[in-house]
């Protein structure tokens, strides 16, 4: 079981990782294992963040996932991806990169402003900024971004993580070359002692179709590897313009597709990227009865600017359509999730503080922003948990 402070416990668990694979120690491969299979299924954040108390700035225990005290260092989110990268090294299972992915999209970039001039230590998933003001158990929580901290660990650990990006989209094994991270990019790598191109073209995360050129100096033969995000329900995959059947492919998360490549070669990868709603485990308290809107790899929140106070009154009909457009203007060009909400109808005459009576509802019209977005615009209200009715 994970305990104690989680940013120390992500370097120790990757030190843990890297001595495993270095001395062949099949026993504390199995102790790493077990660890993650803790954090990653009873103590992390949809978010991909952890740590969720702030006493300590710790682990807890399972399942305890408040969303409006929650921790959630950003240094922790970074932390769990080095350790989900020496994992995806050991085991070379599309799990470990979806959480380094998860956690890179989520729970590590809300830890800096679009501007890149301004951070949050903390990450929870729900804000309500008078309550962080002026109650003690949320004063650890700040509503906006700040400059610099006393302690000021979490800047330039973002600076030294998206500086080290590349080394997480790619690696290669004696036969092949694995494809982890989807976004445009060149790389030269080695594969059985040749220098292989390999360029990706996407919009990722926006859209979901990428294109992978690969260009060996000589035709050569070995296997690349594309990673089906856990995320992804529905996918194809074409080769030179013809389609092949990815599922006789797959294993442990990756299409593997073996061939000799010559000099241009094409694949065609494309994701199905529908808005989803994710429920928790009933036993996560804080996320029972309520959903978070999803879409690809991108967690999304609402904010008091487009939905307006009192988040925590609006609630999603199970019937009701969400919908993703694409918005240029927007916090520099984001993906916005639209949809029918409802509100309590209450009427501004009512000055009871608790009543039997019954209000009803009237619809609304919510729109929610990639949760690493939020806190660019005007302060405000922020939740990610949403009541579903």
């Amino acid at each position: 079981v994970a305990v104690g402070h989680a940013v120390r416990a992500m370097y120790l668990y990757s030190a843990m990782a890297d001595l495993a694979m270095e001395t062949g120690d099949r026993s504390l491969a199995d102790v790493c294992r077990t660890l993650w299979n803790n954090v990653t299924e009873k103590q992390m954040y949809v978010t991909g963040s952890i740590g969720s108390t702030e006493f300590g700035e710790a682990f807890s225990f399972d399942y305890d996932l408040p969303n409006d005290t929650a921790y959630n260092e950003t240094c922790a989110a970074i932390g769990l991806v080095f350790w989900a990268h020496r994992m995806l090294h050991m085991d070379l299972d599309s799990r470990y990169a979806d959480v380094m992915e998860r956690a890179l999209y989520n729970g590590v970039l809300s830890g800096i402003s679009l501007d890149g001039t301004r951070y949050f230590y903390v990450n929870p998933l729900e804000v309500w900024p008078e309550a962080c003001r002026r109650r003690r158990d949320k004063s650890h929580v700040a509503p906006t971004r700040q400059k610099w901290f006393g302690c000021a660990c979490c800047p330039p650990n973002i600076a030294r993580l998206l500086a080290s990006f590349p080394q997480y989209v790619y690696s290669t094994t004696r036969d092949g070359v694995y494809v982890h991270i989807y976004t445009s990019s060149r790389a030269r790598v080695n594969v059985c002692g040749q220098s292989v191109a390999i360029t990706q073209s996407t919009a990722y995360p926006w859209q979901g179709t990428v294109e992978v050129k690969v260009s060996p100096e000589r035709p050569l033969e070995f296997t690349l590897s594309l990673r089906v995000p856990g995320w992804c329900r529905a996918y194809q995959v074409k080769v030179n313009g013809s389609a092949i059947d990815p599922c006789a492919l797959v294993k442990r998360g990756y299409v593997r597709i073996r061939r000799t490549w010559q000099h241009g070669d094409k694949v065609d990868l494309t994701l199905a990227m529908p808005v989803e709603r994710v429920r928790a485990n009933p036993a996560v308290r804080a996320a029972a009865g309520k959903v978070a809107i999803q879409r690809g790899p991108l967690v999304y929140c609402l904010e008091e600017v487009d939905n307006g106070p009192i988040l925590t009154d609006i609630s999603i009909p199970r019937g009701a359509t969400l919908e993703a457009r694409f918005e240029p203007e927007l916090l520099g060009g984001v993906v916005v999730v639209t949809g029918q909400a409802q509100r309590t109808d209450y009427p501004s005459s009512e000055r009871s503080l608790y009543t039997t009576r019954e209000y009803p509802s009237r619809p609304v019209r919510i729109t929610a922003i990639p949760y690493f977005a939020w806190d660019n615009r005007e302060p405000g209200e922020m939740l990610v948990w949403i009541r579903e009715a």
